[in-house]
Protein backbone atom coordinates (compact mmCIF):
# COMPACT_ATOMS: atom_id res chain seq x y z
CA UNK A 1 0.00 0.00 0.00
CA UNK A 2 1.08 3.67 -0.10
CA UNK A 3 -1.56 4.01 2.67
CA UNK A 4 -4.56 5.69 0.93
CA UNK A 5 -6.10 4.58 4.57
CA UNK A 6 -4.96 6.90 6.95
CA UNK A 7 -10.37 8.46 6.98
CA UNK A 8 -36.44 4.16 5.89
CA UNK A 9 -56.62 -0.44 4.27
CA UNK A 10 -56.34 -1.06 7.48
CA UNK A 11 -59.80 -1.39 9.55
CA UNK A 12 -59.29 2.25 10.82
CA UNK A 13 -59.77 4.03 8.06
CA UNK A 14 -63.73 5.07 6.61
CA UNK A 15 -64.67 1.83 5.01
CA UNK A 16 -65.84 3.82 2.19
CA UNK A 17 -62.79 5.38 0.80
CA UNK A 18 -60.50 4.14 -1.43
CA UNK A 19 -58.13 6.57 -1.37
CA UNK A 20 -56.19 7.88 2.04
CA UNK A 21 -55.40 11.54 2.06
CA UNK A 22 -58.19 13.42 1.87
CA UNK A 23 -59.74 16.29 3.51
CA UNK A 24 -62.62 15.23 5.45
CA UNK A 25 -61.45 15.24 10.09
CA UNK A 26 -63.38 11.67 9.72
CA UNK A 27 -60.14 10.07 7.07
CA UNK A 28 -57.59 10.66 10.04
CA UNK A 29 -56.33 7.44 11.03
CA UNK A 30 -53.49 6.11 13.22
CA UNK A 31 -51.64 2.70 12.92
CA UNK A 32 -48.51 1.29 11.10
CA UNK A 33 -47.06 1.49 8.00
CA UNK A 34 -45.94 -2.17 6.72
CA UNK A 35 -44.04 -2.75 4.41
CA UNK A 36 -44.52 -4.88 1.61
CA UNK A 37 -41.02 -5.98 1.30
CA UNK A 38 -39.84 -7.97 4.13
CA UNK A 39 -43.43 -6.95 6.56
CA UNK A 40 -41.23 -4.30 8.56
CA UNK A 41 -43.03 -1.43 9.98
CA UNK A 42 -41.88 1.86 9.13
CA UNK A 43 -40.22 3.30 12.23
CA UNK A 44 -39.26 7.20 13.51
CA UNK A 45 -35.31 6.50 13.82
CA UNK A 46 -34.57 6.65 17.61
CA UNK A 47 -37.87 8.66 18.23
CA UNK A 48 -36.18 11.60 16.98
CA UNK A 49 -38.34 14.65 16.46
CA UNK A 50 -35.43 16.34 14.86
CA UNK A 51 -36.11 18.31 11.43
CA UNK A 52 -34.38 16.04 8.78
CA UNK A 53 -34.51 12.75 11.04
CA UNK A 54 -34.69 9.65 8.39
CA UNK A 55 -37.16 7.46 8.81
CA UNK A 56 -36.34 3.64 8.81
CA UNK A 57 -37.44 0.09 8.47
CA UNK A 58 -37.56 -1.88 11.66
CA UNK A 59 -38.90 -5.33 13.00
CA UNK A 60 -42.22 -4.48 14.19
CA UNK A 61 -42.81 -3.66 17.92
CA UNK A 62 -46.24 -3.79 19.11
CA UNK A 63 -47.16 -0.68 20.42
CA UNK A 64 -44.27 0.95 19.99
CA UNK A 65 -44.58 5.10 19.74
CA UNK A 66 -41.81 5.18 17.32
CA UNK A 67 -43.68 3.14 14.97
CA UNK A 68 -47.05 4.70 14.66
CA UNK A 69 -48.24 6.73 12.02
CA UNK A 70 -51.17 9.20 11.20
CA UNK A 71 -52.78 9.52 7.83
CA UNK A 72 -54.75 13.26 8.16
CA UNK A 73 -57.06 14.82 7.07
CA UNK A 74 -55.17 16.98 4.97
CA UNK A 75 -52.80 14.43 3.54
CA UNK A 76 -49.95 14.35 5.46
CA UNK A 77 -48.64 11.72 6.83
CA UNK A 78 -47.22 12.11 10.69
CA UNK A 79 -45.09 10.30 13.20
CA UNK A 80 -44.32 11.86 16.56
CA UNK A 81 -45.78 14.91 15.27
CA UNK A 82 -43.43 15.50 12.88
CA UNK A 83 -44.65 15.38 9.36
CA UNK A 84 -43.53 12.65 6.56
CA UNK A 85 -41.27 15.64 3.85
CA UNK A 86 -39.22 15.19 0.90
CA UNK A 87 -36.27 17.25 1.65
CA UNK A 88 -35.20 20.44 -0.63
CA UNK A 89 -38.78 19.32 -2.07
CA UNK A 90 -37.37 17.10 -4.50
CA UNK A 91 -39.68 15.41 -7.15
CA UNK A 92 -36.07 13.18 -8.57
CA UNK A 93 -35.95 9.59 -8.29
CA UNK A 94 -33.87 9.07 -5.37
CA UNK A 95 -35.31 12.24 -3.43
CA UNK A 96 -34.24 11.49 0.27
CA UNK A 97 -37.69 11.25 2.33
CA UNK A 98 -37.29 13.00 6.24
CA UNK A 99 -39.18 14.00 8.78
CA UNK A 100 -40.13 18.34 9.42
CA UNK A 101 -42.28 20.37 11.02
CA UNK A 102 -45.85 19.74 9.37
CA UNK A 103 -46.95 22.91 7.14
CA UNK A 104 -50.47 22.93 5.37
CA UNK A 105 -49.27 24.25 2.42
CA UNK A 106 -46.64 22.10 1.21
CA UNK A 107 -46.82 19.77 -1.53
CA UNK A 108 -44.28 17.31 -0.64
CA UNK A 109 -45.63 16.51 2.89
CA UNK A 110 -48.85 16.03 1.13
CA UNK A 111 -49.37 11.81 0.41
CA UNK A 112 -51.85 9.49 -1.26
CA UNK A 113 -52.35 5.93 -0.19
CA UNK A 114 -53.98 4.10 -3.43
CA UNK A 115 -53.70 0.27 -4.69
CA UNK A 116 -50.85 -0.60 -1.33
CA UNK A 117 -48.41 2.87 -2.92
CA UNK A 118 -48.28 5.78 -0.50
CA UNK A 119 -47.40 8.58 -4.05
CA UNK A 120 -46.46 11.93 -3.01
CA UNK A 121 -48.57 14.97 -4.18
CA UNK A 122 -45.72 16.45 -5.38
CA UNK A 123 -44.07 14.60 -7.81
CA UNK A 124 -46.35 12.05 -8.36
CA UNK A 125 -43.60 9.35 -7.31
CA UNK A 126 -43.49 6.40 -4.64
CA UNK A 127 -42.19 6.30 -0.95
CA UNK A 128 -39.71 3.36 -1.84
CA UNK A 129 -37.28 1.36 0.53
CA UNK A 130 -33.79 2.15 -1.10
CA UNK A 131 -32.37 -0.25 -2.90
CA UNK A 132 -34.90 -3.09 -1.89
CA UNK A 133 -33.39 -3.34 1.75
CA UNK A 134 -34.51 -5.67 3.94
CA UNK A 135 -32.36 -4.62 6.83
CA UNK A 136 -33.64 -2.92 9.87
CA UNK A 137 -32.11 0.64 9.38
CA UNK A 138 -33.25 0.74 5.89
CA UNK A 139 -33.52 4.18 4.55
CA UNK A 140 -36.63 5.93 2.82
CA UNK A 141 -36.57 7.62 -1.12
CA UNK A 142 -39.20 8.77 -3.73
CA UNK A 143 -38.92 7.16 -7.11
CA UNK A 144 -41.24 6.47 -10.17
CA UNK A 145 -43.66 4.34 -9.77
CA UNK A 146 -43.44 0.84 -10.23
CA UNK A 147 -45.35 -1.28 -8.32
CA UNK A 148 -42.93 -3.55 -6.99
CA UNK A 149 -42.66 -4.92 -3.46
CA UNK A 150 -40.86 -2.23 -1.95
CA UNK A 151 -43.15 0.33 -2.83
CA UNK A 152 -46.35 -1.16 -1.32
CA UNK A 153 -47.33 -0.29 1.96
CA UNK A 154 -50.37 -1.69 4.21
CA UNK A 155 -51.71 1.04 6.71
CA UNK A 156 -53.32 -0.25 9.99
CA UNK A 157 -51.61 -3.78 10.52
CA UNK A 158 -53.90 -6.14 8.31
CA UNK A 159 -50.53 -7.26 8.04
CA UNK A 160 -49.82 -9.01 11.07
CA UNK A 161 -46.73 -7.60 13.01
CA UNK A 162 -44.70 -10.21 14.79
CA UNK A 163 -45.65 -11.15 18.13
CA UNK A 164 -42.96 -12.21 19.79
CA UNK A 165 -40.31 -9.88 20.39
CA UNK A 166 -38.24 -8.67 17.77
CA UNK A 167 -33.97 -9.93 17.64
CA UNK A 168 -32.98 -6.47 17.84
CA UNK A 169 -34.31 -3.69 19.22
CA UNK A 170 -33.40 0.20 18.09
CA UNK A 171 -31.18 1.15 20.94
CA UNK A 172 -32.10 4.34 23.38
CA UNK A 173 -29.18 6.17 21.90
CA UNK A 174 -26.25 6.66 19.36
CA UNK A 175 -26.48 5.77 16.21
CA UNK A 176 -29.07 2.84 15.45
CA UNK A 177 -27.01 -0.71 15.11
CA UNK A 178 -23.79 1.36 14.53
CA UNK A 179 -21.39 -1.11 15.21
CA UNK A 180 -17.84 -0.89 16.29
CA UNK A 181 -16.16 -3.37 14.57
CA UNK A 182 -16.10 -2.34 10.61
CA UNK A 183 -12.85 -3.03 8.88
CA UNK A 184 -11.68 -0.88 5.95
CA UNK A 185 -12.43 -2.16 2.65
CA UNK A 186 -12.17 -0.44 -0.99
CA UNK A 187 -13.10 -1.16 -3.98
CA UNK A 188 -10.75 0.57 -6.23
CA UNK A 189 -7.61 -1.87 -6.47
CA UNK A 190 -6.13 -5.61 -4.89
CA UNK A 191 -9.17 -7.92 -5.99
CA UNK A 192 -11.57 -7.01 -3.81
CA UNK A 193 -12.75 -10.34 -1.66
CA UNK A 194 -16.17 -11.49 -1.78
CA UNK A 195 -18.06 -9.47 1.21
CA UNK A 196 -20.92 -12.36 1.22
CA UNK A 197 -18.17 -14.75 2.10
CA UNK A 198 -16.60 -12.41 4.24
CA UNK A 199 -19.46 -12.06 6.60
CA UNK A 200 -20.41 -16.36 6.29
CA UNK A 201 -16.98 -16.32 7.31
CA UNK A 202 -16.45 -14.37 10.03
CA UNK A 203 -19.78 -12.84 11.17
CA UNK A 204 -18.73 -9.18 10.97
CA UNK A 205 -21.37 -6.70 8.64
CA UNK A 206 -20.09 -3.28 8.74
CA UNK A 207 -17.04 -2.33 6.67
CA UNK A 208 -15.53 0.78 6.51
CA UNK A 209 -15.43 2.28 2.95
CA UNK A 210 -13.09 4.45 1.54
CA UNK A 211 -12.49 7.09 -0.13
CA UNK A 212 -14.55 10.10 -0.60
CA UNK A 213 -12.57 12.51 -2.00
CA UNK A 214 -12.74 16.07 -4.16
CA UNK A 215 -13.46 15.82 -7.83
CA UNK A 216 -13.56 19.53 -8.26
CA UNK A 217 -15.83 22.18 -7.22
CA UNK A 218 -16.21 20.72 -4.10
CA UNK A 219 -18.10 17.99 -5.46
CA UNK A 220 -17.41 14.55 -3.70
CA UNK A 221 -16.51 11.22 -5.39
CA UNK A 222 -15.06 7.99 -4.69
CA UNK A 223 -11.03 8.63 -4.95
CA UNK A 224 -12.13 11.80 -6.42
CA UNK A 225 -13.04 10.06 -9.76
CA UNK A 226 -15.31 7.10 -9.12
CA UNK A 227 -19.04 8.43 -9.48
CA UNK A 228 -20.78 8.57 -6.40
CA UNK A 229 -23.61 6.26 -6.78
CA UNK A 230 -24.38 3.57 -9.52
CA UNK A 231 -20.72 2.12 -9.48
CA UNK A 232 -19.02 -0.66 -8.13
CA UNK A 233 -18.85 1.34 -4.91
CA UNK A 234 -22.57 1.39 -4.59
CA UNK A 235 -23.02 -2.61 -5.50
CA UNK A 236 -20.38 -3.26 -2.52
CA UNK A 237 -22.79 -1.04 0.05
CA UNK A 238 -25.78 -2.77 -1.57
CA UNK A 239 -24.42 -6.05 -0.80
CA UNK A 240 -23.50 -5.53 2.80
CA UNK A 241 -26.65 -4.13 3.44
CA UNK A 242 -28.57 -7.04 2.00
CA UNK A 243 -26.05 -9.35 4.45
CA UNK A 244 -27.59 -7.70 7.11
CA UNK A 245 -25.06 -4.72 7.41
CA UNK A 246 -24.13 -1.37 7.02
CA UNK A 247 -21.36 0.78 5.82
CA UNK A 248 -18.91 3.79 7.35
CA UNK A 249 -17.79 6.04 4.53
CA UNK A 250 -14.52 7.47 5.09
CA UNK A 251 -13.76 11.17 3.73
CA UNK A 252 -9.79 11.68 3.37
CA UNK A 253 -6.93 9.36 3.52
CA UNK A 254 -3.37 9.83 2.44
CA UNK A 255 -3.60 10.90 -1.21
CA UNK A 256 -6.09 13.68 -1.86
CA UNK A 257 -7.09 15.87 -2.66
CA UNK A 258 -9.55 16.83 0.63
CA UNK A 259 -12.24 17.97 0.63
CA UNK A 260 -11.41 19.48 3.71
CA UNK A 261 -8.47 21.51 2.03
CA UNK A 262 -10.22 22.24 -1.28
CA UNK A 263 -13.94 23.46 -0.80
CA UNK A 264 -13.86 26.60 0.61
CA UNK A 265 -15.71 27.06 3.76
CA UNK A 266 -17.51 24.94 6.72
CA UNK A 267 -20.69 25.10 4.90
CA UNK A 268 -19.21 24.28 1.59
CA UNK A 269 -17.83 21.24 3.38
CA UNK A 270 -21.13 20.50 5.00
CA UNK A 271 -22.49 20.61 2.32
CA UNK A 272 -20.50 17.78 0.33
CA UNK A 273 -20.58 15.67 3.54
CA UNK A 274 -24.34 15.67 3.24
CA UNK A 275 -24.44 14.99 -0.58
CA UNK A 276 -22.59 11.84 0.44
CA UNK A 277 -25.22 11.17 3.59
CA UNK A 278 -28.05 12.14 1.48
CA UNK A 279 -26.74 9.57 -1.62
CA UNK A 280 -26.16 6.45 0.85
CA UNK A 281 -28.78 7.24 4.00
CA UNK A 282 -25.78 6.81 5.97
CA UNK A 283 -25.59 6.35 9.76
CA UNK A 284 -22.17 6.71 10.14
CA UNK A 285 -19.35 8.91 8.67
CA UNK A 286 -15.51 9.07 8.81
CA UNK A 287 -13.12 11.43 8.77
CA UNK A 288 -9.21 10.56 7.78
CA UNK A 289 -7.50 12.95 8.89
CA UNK A 290 -4.14 12.28 6.51
CA UNK A 291 -1.38 15.25 5.13
CA UNK A 292 0.05 18.22 5.18
CA UNK A 293 -3.78 20.09 4.75
CA UNK A 294 -4.71 19.28 8.02
CA UNK A 295 -1.71 20.63 10.00
CA UNK A 296 -3.26 24.26 9.33
CA UNK A 297 -5.59 25.89 11.93
CA UNK A 298 -7.82 26.80 8.70
CA UNK A 299 -8.60 23.28 7.62
CA UNK A 300 -8.51 21.88 11.16
CA UNK A 301 -10.88 24.49 12.04
CA UNK A 302 -13.25 24.15 8.98
CA UNK A 303 -13.35 20.65 9.31
CA UNK A 304 -14.83 20.78 13.11
CA UNK A 305 -17.26 23.34 12.26
CA UNK A 306 -18.46 21.22 8.93
CA UNK A 307 -18.50 18.42 11.40
CA UNK A 308 -20.91 20.28 13.96
CA UNK A 309 -23.22 21.53 10.73
CA UNK A 310 -23.88 17.75 10.50
CA UNK A 311 -24.58 16.69 13.82
CA UNK A 312 -26.88 19.34 14.36
CA UNK A 313 -28.68 18.57 10.49
CA UNK A 314 -28.48 14.53 11.40
CA UNK A 315 -29.39 13.84 14.61
CA UNK A 316 -28.26 10.20 15.58
CA UNK A 317 -25.49 9.70 12.78
CA UNK A 318 -22.79 8.83 14.36
CA UNK A 319 -19.51 10.97 14.03
CA UNK A 320 -15.85 9.63 14.05
CA UNK A 321 -12.03 10.96 13.09
CA UNK A 322 -9.29 8.93 12.50
CA UNK A 323 -5.61 10.76 13.60
CA UNK A 324 -2.29 9.26 12.82
CA UNK A 325 -0.29 8.83 15.64
CA UNK A 326 2.99 8.78 17.58
CA UNK A 327 3.87 5.42 19.91
CA UNK A 328 3.08 7.71 22.99
CA UNK A 329 0.13 9.38 21.32
CA UNK A 330 -1.64 12.05 18.45
CA UNK A 331 -0.51 15.20 18.33
CA UNK A 332 -3.50 16.97 20.23
CA UNK A 333 -3.87 20.16 18.11
CA UNK A 334 -7.06 19.14 16.09
CA UNK A 335 -8.69 17.48 19.58
CA UNK A 336 -8.71 20.74 21.42
CA UNK A 337 -9.70 22.76 18.53
CA UNK A 338 -12.85 20.50 18.51
CA UNK A 339 -13.22 20.49 22.42
CA UNK A 340 -12.68 24.35 22.15
CA UNK A 341 -15.93 24.57 19.92
CA UNK A 342 -18.15 22.32 21.69
CA UNK A 343 -17.74 19.21 19.04
CA UNK A 344 -18.21 15.70 20.80
CA UNK A 345 -17.76 12.70 18.35
CA UNK A 346 -18.31 9.12 18.71
CA UNK A 347 -14.66 8.11 18.53
CA UNK A 348 -11.55 10.11 18.03
CA UNK A 349 -9.29 7.12 16.43
CA UNK A 350 -5.56 6.42 15.98
CA UNK A 351 -3.98 4.78 13.25
CA UNK A 352 -0.94 2.74 15.25
CA UNK A 353 1.18 1.62 12.31
CA UNK A 354 3.99 3.42 10.13
CA UNK A 355 4.73 5.43 13.12
CA UNK A 356 8.19 5.25 12.89
CA UNK A 357 8.58 1.58 14.80
CA UNK A 358 10.15 -1.51 13.38
CA UNK A 359 9.90 -3.33 16.40
CA UNK A 360 7.97 -6.89 16.93
CA UNK A 361 5.95 -5.40 19.41
CA UNK A 362 3.02 -3.52 17.84
CA UNK A 363 0.48 -4.91 19.95
CA UNK A 364 2.03 -3.44 22.80
CA UNK A 365 2.97 -0.01 21.25
CA UNK A 366 -0.61 0.29 20.05
CA UNK A 367 -2.29 -0.46 23.78
CA UNK A 368 0.59 2.29 24.55
CA UNK A 369 -0.60 4.84 22.05
CA UNK A 370 -4.41 4.32 22.53
CA UNK A 371 -3.81 5.11 26.64
CA UNK A 372 -2.10 8.65 25.23
CA UNK A 373 -5.14 9.17 23.30
CA UNK A 374 -7.51 9.04 26.01
CA UNK A 375 -5.19 10.71 28.16
CA UNK A 376 -5.51 13.62 25.61
CA UNK A 377 -9.48 13.48 25.48
CA UNK A 378 -9.67 13.27 29.38
CA UNK A 379 -7.72 16.88 29.29
CA UNK A 380 -9.24 19.12 26.72
CA UNK A 381 -12.70 17.60 27.54
CA UNK A 382 -12.21 17.35 31.43
CA UNK A 383 -13.40 13.32 31.00
CA UNK A 384 -13.05 10.83 33.09
CA UNK A 385 -10.77 7.49 32.42
CA UNK A 386 -14.13 5.86 31.36
CA UNK A 387 -15.88 8.57 29.74
CA UNK A 388 -12.15 9.31 27.68
CA UNK A 389 -11.71 5.12 26.64
CA UNK A 390 -15.75 5.46 25.71
CA UNK A 391 -14.18 7.81 22.80
CA UNK A 392 -11.59 5.76 21.85
CA UNK A 393 -11.10 4.40 18.39
CA UNK A 394 -8.14 1.82 16.99
CA UNK A 395 -6.98 1.83 13.49
CA UNK A 396 -4.32 -0.51 12.83
CA UNK A 397 -2.63 -2.45 10.02
CA UNK A 398 -3.10 -6.70 9.45
CA UNK A 399 0.30 -8.27 8.72
CA UNK A 400 3.59 -6.18 7.27
CA UNK A 401 3.13 -2.55 7.54
CA UNK A 402 4.45 -0.14 5.23
CA UNK A 403 7.70 0.39 7.32
CA UNK A 404 8.34 -3.24 7.77
CA UNK A 405 6.90 -3.96 11.03
CA UNK A 406 4.52 -6.83 11.43
CA UNK A 407 1.13 -6.73 13.15
CA UNK A 408 0.86 -10.33 13.72
CA UNK A 409 -2.35 -12.20 14.55
CA UNK A 410 -1.07 -12.27 18.49
CA UNK A 411 -1.04 -8.66 18.18
CA UNK A 412 -4.59 -8.29 17.15
CA UNK A 413 -5.49 -10.46 19.61
CA UNK A 414 -4.14 -8.61 22.57
CA UNK A 415 -5.49 -5.15 20.37
CA UNK A 416 -9.23 -6.56 20.48
CA UNK A 417 -8.70 -8.12 24.41
CA UNK A 418 -8.07 -3.78 25.29
CA UNK A 419 -10.77 -2.85 23.41
CA UNK A 420 -13.06 -5.02 25.14
CA UNK A 421 -11.63 -4.10 28.53
CA UNK A 422 -12.04 -0.29 27.71
CA UNK A 423 -15.36 -0.79 25.63
CA UNK A 424 -13.35 1.70 23.04
CA UNK A 425 -15.89 3.59 20.37
CA UNK A 426 -14.63 1.80 17.44
CA UNK A 427 -11.78 -0.90 16.34
CA UNK A 428 -10.75 -1.11 12.81
CA UNK A 429 -7.52 -1.96 10.54
CA UNK A 430 -6.65 -1.39 6.92
CA UNK A 431 -7.57 -3.27 5.38
CA UNK A 432 -9.76 -6.25 4.34
CA UNK A 433 -8.30 -6.21 0.98
CA UNK A 434 -4.96 -7.66 2.72
CA UNK A 435 -6.63 -10.03 5.19
CA UNK A 436 -5.57 -13.36 3.38
CA UNK A 437 -2.21 -15.31 3.09
CA UNK A 438 0.02 -14.45 -0.16
CA UNK A 439 0.52 -17.14 -2.67
CA UNK A 440 3.59 -16.22 -3.05
CA UNK A 441 6.40 -13.79 -1.87
CA UNK A 442 4.62 -10.73 -0.46
CA UNK A 443 4.15 -8.22 -2.87
CA UNK A 444 3.71 -4.63 -1.28
CA UNK A 445 0.26 -3.68 -3.36
CA UNK A 446 -2.37 -4.63 -0.43
CA UNK A 447 -3.53 -7.98 -2.24
CA UNK A 448 -2.35 -9.88 1.21
CA UNK A 449 -0.60 -9.65 4.84
CA UNK A 450 2.49 -11.12 4.15
CA UNK A 451 2.24 -13.20 7.16
CA UNK A 452 0.84 -16.74 7.86
CA UNK A 453 -3.35 -16.85 8.51
CA UNK A 454 -5.97 -17.73 6.98
CA UNK A 455 -8.49 -15.87 4.92
CA UNK A 456 -10.26 -13.42 7.06
CA UNK A 457 -8.36 -14.34 10.13
CA UNK A 458 -8.17 -10.43 11.41
CA UNK A 459 -11.43 -9.98 10.26
CA UNK A 460 -13.06 -12.59 12.66
CA UNK A 461 -10.81 -11.65 15.42
CA UNK A 462 -11.76 -8.10 16.02
CA UNK A 463 -14.81 -9.31 15.40
CA UNK A 464 -15.38 -10.95 18.73
CA UNK A 465 -15.41 -7.40 20.23
CA UNK A 466 -18.53 -6.52 21.42
CA UNK A 467 -18.41 -2.88 21.50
Amino acid sequence: MKRLLAILGGAAVVATMGVIGITTASAASAGTLVSGLNGKCLDVTEGSTANGNQPQLWDCVAGSANQQWTLADNGSVQGKGKCLDVANNSTADGGVVHLWDCYDTVASQKWTLSNGALVNTASGKCLDVKDKNTANGAKLQIWSCTATSNQKWTFGGSTTPPTTSPTTTPPSTGGPGIKAVAPYYYTGWGNPPNLTTVTQTTGVKWFTMAFMLNSGNCDPKWDGSRALTGGADQTAINTIRANGGDVVISFGGAAGPWLEHTCSSASALAAAYQKVINAYGLKAIDIDIEGTPYDTAADQQKTVDALKTIKANNPGITTYITLGSYTTGPDASLINRAAAAGLVVDGWGIMTFDWGSTGNNQGALTIQAADGLKNRLKTAYGWSDAEAYKHVGISSMNGITDENAVVTLADMQTITAYAQQHTIARLTFWSLNRDRQCSGGYPNDDTCSGVSQSAYQFTKIIGAYKG
